[in-house]
């Protein structure tokens, strides 16, 4: 699992910086990446990556402003172009299956693939036996709202040396252990999984917030997760506003990670008003509140380790 950065600029695209689109890569956990947020040029920005749309799993839109929004028509329109012919879902506030239904009603276009469009409100979105997904309303000038992906328990691992010992051959019987049955051998001794099975793995976290103030469900959403991706759209000295956009500072977003207890804090969505001179400032404005911080970039990837 890690976040593959498309666009981390604020408000519109400029020749630094695309606006927002970021891709989870869960191809180890599931052969798929998973979208979040699909700004102006953002199928412009894959083309330019390893990412392959046909892999696409779900999209999910933290607001319905256009720096988050106005690719996800050409990009859905394109998906089959590029081997996208299975099922995908579009999570997103009340009002996106109106935006897209409408775009497509009007430009006549037709998916060869099955679409699904789910408007979201608090709490489990989505669930399955490896991941659920979690939202919460966020503080900005629309409805805002943050994700929270959280990978379930995996099993603990074999203890091939006490196995070994067991005579027991590696196999089938492996796997049935693994799954936690018990295992008779010839002999009749029974093996119980529990006795070669360590301690469940806890499984990876990432919070994925749309554009906000600081709030207290930022902070739930991101407790003690792996990475938390944060918009800094504004450094302290435009506090104000920030507060009147309905924006952080990167010391707002630092503070969040701390009182959250995330373990890795990415930055992004930043003004057009930083230079890359500046953005270190920007990103020492957090560091200085939280360390382990992080700036965005376009085609960066930020790991869980």
């Amino acid at each position: 699992m890690d976040i593959y950065f498309l666009g981390t600029g604020a408000g519109m695209p400029t020749t630094r910086r695309n606006v927002s689109g970021i891709a989870l890569r869960l191809y180890e956990e599931r052969g798929s990446f998973w979208m979040f947020d699909c700004g102006e040029g953002t199928q412009h920005q894959v083309l330019q990556s390893p990412l392959k749309l046909g892999k696409c799993e779900f999209i999910f839109i933290t607001h319905l402003h256009g720096d988050h929004l106005f690719g996800l028509p050409g990009l859905l329109s394109s998906r089959a172009y590029q081997g996208g012919v299975s099922p995908l879902t579009v999570f997103g506030p009340a009002g996106l299956h109106r935006f897209i239904h409408t775009v497509f009603e009007l430009s006549e276009t037709h998916l060869p693939y099955e679409l699904h469009i789910q408007e979201i409100e608090s709490g489990v979105i989505w669930e399955d036996e490896q991941f659920i997904i979690t939202t919460l309303p966020l503080d900005h000038r629309v409805p805002s709202f943050g994700y929270r992906i959280q990978e379930k328990e995996k099993p603990g691992r074999l203890d091939l040396k006490l196995l070994k010992e067991k005579e027991l051959p590696p196999g089938p019987l492996y796997g049935q252990l693994k799954r936690g049955q018990d295992v008779i051998l010839s002999n009749g001794e029974r093996i119980q999984a529990s006795s070669v099975i360590g301690k469940p793995i806890p499984g990876k976290s990432v919070a994925i917030l749309g554009d906000t103030r600081p709030c207290e469900n930022a902070v739930t959403l991101a407790k003690d997760v792996d990475i938390l991706v944060h918009e800094a759209t504004f450094m302290e000295d435009k506090r104000e506003n920030a507060n009147e956009f309905g924006h952080s500072t990167a010391r707002q977003a630092a503070q969040t990670a701390v009182s959250g207890g995330a373990k890795k804090l990415a930055l992004t969505h930043f003004s057009s008003r930083y230079n890359d001179e500046r953005m270190e400032e920007l990103l020492q404005e957090a560091r200085d509140v939280f360390e382990n911080t992080v700036l965005a970039d376009e085609h960066a990837i930020v790991t869980t380790s």
